[in-house]
């Protein structure tokens, strides 16, 4: 060996034996290995993210294994990647301090927006929107001002954010679920059917891909309750009737009142209001177990539109005015207009035309741009107050209008029908009648399908 090699491999010796005896200095950039680690593990969970999904060229799957092990201390320049694409700050997995956490503002949105104060709550998202913030927390403040407008009952609006959301691709996967959920739900009110259904299913789907139970129980509801709203009786059935174990057996009761909720919806649909009834009962029943007064509050609706549809005006009325209040309180126009309709159709029955009168075309400006099927609701109840005082030319332009706007086979379609048949038949006009009749058990036919 030469002198040079001889005197390198001493000297390498040497800083060998000098390491052993001197302990290795702590890294200064985080607490400890162990809990670098967790916080990873912790927001790559909460993100949706496998560790082989969180890679990147530099830092491998097996690399991030070993961090969240504790076995590896990532750099700051790993340790700022990494926060970038889990939506947290570097030093938030580096010591668990979020104080430069640049979503700060977001979550302060988003508790103004729990505690009520949605001015704030508007201003922060719109802020951050505005800014120059990182794609993910631009799609988290689309997400939540969208969810803040939908609460509200301001679909168009909020159905603007939350495509821009999704349509980002940089949102954590609950956050992605939840968006998904509302917006779907959007595009089905608005009669956009083949929409919701894709959206529902993509979603569906890959809840399956992640094995998330109570996610595919959601999104398997949505998807019968807009095949409900499209009047595809058959394949919404077969698509509750595929969750019906699973939902039974979850711990989840909101999963077992949606479910529930649908198979009521879907009798009430086929004309079987008895039934619907039943089921809705249970829905509430299993939410009074439960802190979810909104939900169960928005049953009372769903119930007192069945009384109605039984003719129970009384019953009704009694169940709106033990859920209105709750609603009333949210803020949400759509879900308070609900109500009010049915107050109104109680109303025609216990003969307070006026009032009733007031209260359905009150409600219709609201469903115009959030409802198409509520819009039309609207429509056929003011007809019916006209038709009871007499006014047959007011009463049949009305019901004309709920014809036109109903976007598929209803049952209070039907209705709708046999209400213009009598209208034209008092008149003399038979041929017309006659006509709205064909039309009448046309959509019968379709509701039964």
């Amino acid at each position: 060996m030469c002198a040079l090699g001889a005197q390198t491999l001493g000297l390498v010796r040497s800083q060998c034996a000098y390491s052993c005896k001197v302990p290795r200095r702590a890294s200064t950039h985080v607490d400890s290995a162990k809990a670098v680690g967790e916080r990873l593990r912790a927001a790559r969970t909460e993100a949706g993210l496998s560790q082989r999904q969180l890679a990147f060229p530099g830092c491998t799957a097996a690399y991030i294994s070993r961090v969240e092990a504790g076995a590896r201390i990532p750099s700051l320049q790993l340790l700022r990647e990494l926060g970038k694409r889990l939506g947290v700050s570097a030093d938030y997995l580096a010591t668990g301090q979020p104080t430069d956490h640049p979503g700060a503002d977001l979550l302060t949105a988003e508790l103004a927006a729990r505690t009520g104060d949605l001015d704030k709550a508007r201003s922060l998202y719109e802020d951050a929107i505005k800014s120059d913030a990182s794609p993910e927390l631009v799609a988290e403040a689309e997400a939540g001002l969208g969810q803040l407008f939908f609460r509200e009952g301001r679909h168009e609006v909020a159905m603007s954010h939350l495509e821009h959301a999704l349509a980002n691709e940089t949102l954590k996967l609950r956050d992605a679920y939840s968006v998904a959920d509302s917006l779907g739900r959007i595009y089905a009110q608005l009669a956009r059917y083949e929409e919701a259904t894709a959206l529902f299913q993509g979603y569906l789907d890959r809840a399956k891909e992640f094995g998330d139970s109570a996610e595919a129980i959601r999104f398997s509801v949505l998807v019968a309750n807009t095949l409900i709203d499209r009047g595809d009786f058959p394949r919404a059935e077969t698509t509750l009737a595929s969750v019906l174990d699973d939902a039974r057996k979850s711990r989840d009761p909101l999963a077992q009142a949606s479910l529930y909720w649908s198979q009521s919806r879907l009798h009430g649909s086929q004309g079987r209001p008895d039934l619907a009834a039943d089921y809705a009962r249970m829905a509430l029943a299993v939410l009074d177990v439960t802190e979810h007064t909104v939900y169960a509050a928005k049953a009372f609706a769903l119930l007192a539109q069945l009384e109605n549809d039984r003719g129970n005006a009384e019953a009704a009325i009694a169940l709106i005015d033990t859920g209105l209040p709750t609603i009333a309180r949210t803020g949400n126009r759509y879900e308070e207009a609900l109500f009010l309709l049915e107050r109104a159709r109680a109303l025609v029955a216990l003969g307070e035309a006026e009032e009733a009168g007031a209260l359905a075309l009150g409600t219709i400006p609201t469903f115009q741009e959030s409802s198409v099927t509520n819009s039309a609701r609207g429509y056929a109840v003011a007809a019916s107050v006209f038709k009871s005082i007499g006014d047959t030319a007011r009463a049949l332009e009305l019901y004309e209008l709920a014809a036109e706007s109903f976007p598929t086979a209803d049952q209070h379609l039907v209705d709708v029908y046999t209400a213009i048949a009598e209208l034209l038949e008092s008149e003399g006009r038979q041929d017309e009648a006659l006509e709205m009749l064909k039309r009448a058990l046309s959509a019968r036919a379709g509701v039964r399908a």
